[in-house]
């Protein structure tokens, strides 16, 4: 159950941003502090699983082959790639970019995940798009499940990111039960907590911004 002081956040927000005539995204803008961002160990890398997703459909690309693929397919995966168009798609880096940026997120039998970091590696990485590794005997579609209320989060080397946490027409205790599971893993990744956290403000796409924390 959300705190109720985030919920008045997220209300204040709302009664202060005028609506759009498109659903816009709420993001947090966190800020760090007291860390050397150029040591990785201080960087914030994690994916977590929204309570309520982001309130979208997102588009996930599954490299399966067989029965596996039929089942991604049918779990609503945009694309399926076996071996013959990984192949393909490591030799055209154009394409690969595109894809890389349409999808928000990969998947991979175990067994492709060698060859994609040796040939996609270069594309995908630096989006934070490796895919996420299907073990042997795992239902493709209950992974396909998870991973669409997943959010990759990731500071790089700055003090101050921003992390999707839903859209606008989500209802507000739903929004503020995003945002409090992403505090609480983000603190719990820091060296200090959230003594290593200076300010977090939630604001909409073309809004204002509200301070939560």
């Amino acid at each position: 159950m959300a705190d109720e002081s985030t919920i008045e956040y997220i209300s204040k927000l709302l009664a202060d941003s005028p609506e759009r005539k498109f659903s816009e995204s709420m993001d947090l803008a966190i800020n760090l502090k007291n860390l050397d961002m150029s040591q990785p160990k201080n960087r914030v890398d994690e994916e977590i699983i929204l309570p309520h997703g982001l309130g979208k459909g997102l588009k996930i690309a599954v490299f399966a082959k067989g029965e596996v693929g039929l089942q991604a397919k049918e779990a609503g995966a945009e694309y399926v790639f076996g071996e013959e168009e990984l192949t393909e798609l490591g030799e055209d880096k154009t394409r690969a970019k595109a894809i890389a940026n349409e999808i928000d997120f990969f998947i991979a039998e175990v067994q492709y995940m060698a060859q994609i970091g040796k040939t996609l590696g270069i594309v995908l990485g630096p989006r934070g798009k490796m895919p996420t590794p299907l073990p042997p005997g795992k239902n493709v579609a209950d992974l396909i499940n998870s991973v669409s209320n997943s959010i990759k989060v990731r500071s790089k080397d700055k003090l101050t990111f921003h992390v999707p946490i839903g859209r606008r027409n989500m209802d507000e205790a739903k929004l503020a039960d995003n945002i409090e599971t992403v505090v609480t893993r983000i603190e719990q990744s820091l060296e200090k907590g959230k003594h290593n956290i200076k300010s977090i403000y939630v604001t909409t796409t073309m809004g204002k911004s509200v301070k939560v924390m």
